[in-house]
Parts: C-alpha cells; sequence; structure tokens
C-alpha cells in the first residue's frame, strides 16, 4: 500500500473492525471500510456450512455497496477470510482483481478467491501449483518494513545488559509467546556448558512464569515479554530460533539470519511447516517439529549449531539469499501493468 501511495495512489483498506486491523489501519491514517466477515467453521457440519455460506454472502453485498461508492481500479486481497468478500465482490462489478498468498499452503480464502482472480502473486514457487484457476502467476516474495534490516546491535546489547564477548542465540515465540520455545530457551539457558549468550522473548502472558522458573538468572541471559524493536534484536542474534510464519520468515531472510524453526501444530493445514521446510531446503534453516519434540536434546542440538561458526555463516548466506527486498515495488509495478492493460 504504501509503494503504490508513494506513485500517486489513493488508497482503502476494506477490513473486519473486529480484527487488529479495524485499529491498526486506521492509525497509520488510511482510510478504513468496515465490513464483518465470518471464518469458515472447522467443524459444526452441515448447518455449520450453511450459516457461513449466508454470512458469506451477507459480506459480500456489503463489499459490493462499497466498491460500488469507491469505483476502485482495482482490489488486492492479501488472503485471510476477510479478503474473501471485496475480491468476490470485485468479481461480480467486474473490477479488476489480485490476490497475494503468503504461505507455501495457501489458506482457503485464496483459494477460491484465485478462481476468480486476473493475477495471482506468490511468495513461494511451490504454490503455484496449489492454487486453482487459470489467472497469470508471479513469484513475489513478501513485503517486509524497510527498517527491518536497519537495526542498531549496539542498543540491543546494551538493553539486554550483555557483554558482546560471545554468540548471541535469540529465542522468540512471536508476539503472543509460545510455551514450547519458552521451554526451549530455559532448557539453553541451563546448560551448563553454555557458551553463548540468550535473548528469550517469553510473550507478556509467560513472562512470570519462566522468571520463575529461571530465578536466579544466569548470566548471560535476558528475558524479555515483548520486543517492541525487533529489528535491533535480529541484527544482535547469530541466530534465531522461532515459528514459521511467513511474515517471520521474510524478516530472517531480509537480514540474513540462519534460524531453527519449530512450526506452530495450530495453524490451518499446517502451513507453517511447508513455509519452514522450504527454507530448511534452501540451507537457511533447521526445521525441529513440536510432536513429540524431546527439549532437551533440541537445546543441545542449538548449542552445537551455534557452535559451528562455518556452518552459521553458510546459513546466514543461503538465508540472504532468499530475502526479496524489492517486493512491494515489484507488486505496485504488477498491479500497474494490469490496470494499464485492462
Amino acid at each position: 500500500g504504501e509503494a503504490l501511495a508513494a506513485r500517486g495512489w489513493t488508497l482503502a483498506w476494506v477490513g473486519d473492525p473486529r480484527r487488529l486491523e479495524g485499529r491498526g489501519v486506521p492509525e497509520r491514517g488510511m482510510p478504513f471500510h468496515p465490513v464483518e466477515a465470518a471464518q469458515y467453521p472447522r467443524g459444526g457440519g452441515l448447518a455449520a456450512r450453511a450459516r457461513f455460506g449466508l454470512d458469506l454472502l451477507g459480506s459480500v453485498l456489503r463489499a459490493r455497496r462499497v466498491l460500488r461508492r469507491l469505483r476502485p481500479a482495482v482490489v488486492l486481497g492479501v488472503g485471510g477470510y476477510i479478503s474473501a468478500p471485496p475480491v468476490l465482490a470485485a468479481w461480480t462489478l467486474g473490477v479488476p482483481r489480485v490476490v497475494h498468498e503468503a504461505n507455501v499452503t495457501p489458506g482457503l480464502a485464496n483459494r477460491l478467491c484465485a478462481r476468480v482472480a486476473d493475477l495471482v502473486l506468490l511468495t513461494y514457487a511451490a504454490t503455484a501449483d496449489r492454487l486453482p484457476g487459470r489467472a497469470p502467476r508471479e513469484v513475489v516474495g513478501l513485503p517486509v518494513a524497510p527498517g527491518v534490516a536497519r537495526g542498531d546491535a549496539a542498543a540491543a546489547r546494551s538493553r539486554y545488559g550483555l557483554s558482546g564477548e560471545r554468540p548471541v542465540l535469540l529465542v522468540v515465540g512471536g508476539s503472543l509467546g509460545a510455551a514450547t520455545l519458552n521451554a526451549l530457551g530455559t532448557a539453553l539457558a541451563r546448560l551448563p556448558d553454555r557458551a553463548f549468550d540468550l535473548v528469550l522473548v517469553t510473550g507478556p502472558a509467560y513472562h512470570e512464569r519462566v522468571r520463575a522458573e529461571l530465578e536466579p538468572l544466569p548470566p548471560g541471559v535476558a528475558l524479555v515479554p515483548y520486543e517492541e524493536r525487533m529489528p535491533d534484536a535480529y541484527a544482535l542474534a547469530d541466530l534465531v530460533v522461532c515459528r514459521a510464519g511467513s511474515s517471520t520468515l521474510a524478516e530472517i531472510a531480509a537480514v540474513g539470519l540462519p534460524a531453527v524453526l519449530v512450526p506452530s501444530p495450530n495453524v490451518t493445514d499446517n502451513h507453517q511447516e511447508a513455509n519452514a521446510r522450504a527454507l530448511e531446503e534452501a540451507g537457511a534453516a533447521v526445521v525441529l517439529t513440536e510432536d513429540g519434540l524431546d527439549v532437551e536434546a533440541a537445546a543441545r542440538r542449538v548449542a552445537a549449531l551455534l557452535a559451528d561458526r562455518e556452518g552459521l555463516r553458510a546459513m546466514a548466506e543461503a538465508s540472504a539469499r532468499q530475502a526479496r527486498p524489492d517486493t512491494a515495488e515489484r507488486v505496485a509495478d504488477l498491479v500497474e501493468a494490469l490496470v494499464a492493460g485492462r
């Protein structure tokens, strides 16, 4: 959106006011047009699916009213259930449609929207055959904020109280935290022969529990409930242990950071593992699955990986090769070309 706005486009965001976007988009000064949308039921049988169908139809009709008023040149859907109503509404009105899929395994909304899209944009080439429809496919990557690659390692080191004399391992379970990653971080902090410093971003809900478990805090360990300045943390780290959401993977590629990925099992179609395997196949990551994970063995494996400086360097180079810093501009180019060709 920012890339298009810089080229003179006027933007309008159609989203669900009950979700994060309902607050975050207006805060950034972008016009927000509320359209509530239902998520596809994963259970409940025929009755639940029938209710979903009626709810989806209602959302499409509400989105049609918004689009008739806005008269957009193009509609860009970026996945998630809220993207389906405006893309489908655009199809019924003859407005050009573009969809972007962030994950290797596409979500239900994009599997539906790809059937009526004029252009499909992909983060991973492997997704091309997993979406229906005849629209052209373009692999563009996932947009990353430019500031991600401008972190301040010295500022992070000072904030965490680390000496800078040893390698740094960053363990982060996302903004909310993750119990499994906190357990792994705790095991890493307790390694008797630990030759690295550890930054463990616990998530607010887990922080006091993890702190109590580790008290007294071992030397060279920093506990953080929530990190607002992730670019600084990335800049400081030699290795990251994290989940495998598409945004996270795009960020660590943008900074050329090697990773140990523990995909969340609590996501649709296990799409995080598919994302993680793509980075593993590129030589940029090691994947540990949560099911049956031996935390103590995993901690020793992570420590051994961090001690292998040549191996880490090769992984960092592979990670950097996955980066696509021009994604936003590339998407803007393709959107403009589509509109110009209509």
